[in-house]
Parts: C-alpha cells; sequence; structure tokens
C-alpha cells in the first residue's frame, strides 16, 4: 500500500521543469516499480528495445527490496531532484 507522500512526490516529480538525468530518471522508474509492484517477474524485453530493456533492468535490480524499502527510497531520490530540477 502506497503512501499518500509517495503519490505527491510521483506527481511532483512528473512536472520538474528540468529533465532528469537518464540514469536518475531509470533509478525513479525502477523505485516506483519496486514499491508498487514488487519484485520483477516480467520476461525481459528483446534485444531491439533498448528502452524496455534497461527499465527492465533498473527494476530487476532492485529484487528483494521490500515495496515500503522502495517507496522510502523514491520518496528520498524525488525530494532529491525536486530541489535538483526545480
Amino acid at each position: 500500500m502506497v503512501s499518500q507522500l509517495f503519490n505527491e512526490k510521483a506527481e511532483k516529480v512528473k512536472n520538474l521543469t528540468k529533465k532528469p538525468t537518464d540514469d536518475e530518471l531509470l533509478n525513479l522508474y525502477g523505485l516506483f516499480k519496486q514499491a508498487t509492484v514488487g519484485d520483477n517477474t516480467t520476461s525481459k524485453p528483446g534485444f531491439l528495445d533498448l528502452k524496455g530493456k534497461y527499465k527492465w533492468e533498473a527494476w530487476t535490480e532492485l529484487k528483494g527490496t521490500s515495496q515500503e524499502e522502495a517507496e522510502e527510497k523514491y520518496i528520498t531520490l524525488a525530494d532529491e531532484l525536486i530541489e535538483k530540477y526545480n
């Protein structure tokens, strides 16, 4: 169960005035998926789907991280990005 604070940070991150780096976006994506879905059990995208592959890997790297811990890390990262890019 994600918290209201998590949802608020997710909305704020969508509206940053400057775009974060690809690595920062991948970290955010992986933490978001881990917090909302849990461990990645989907098939790895094909080698032609580079964006999908990187997103899949960012999520898979967090395997075993609790949803609560992923939510906390997401909120921390979101705060850093909001400070940096707004």
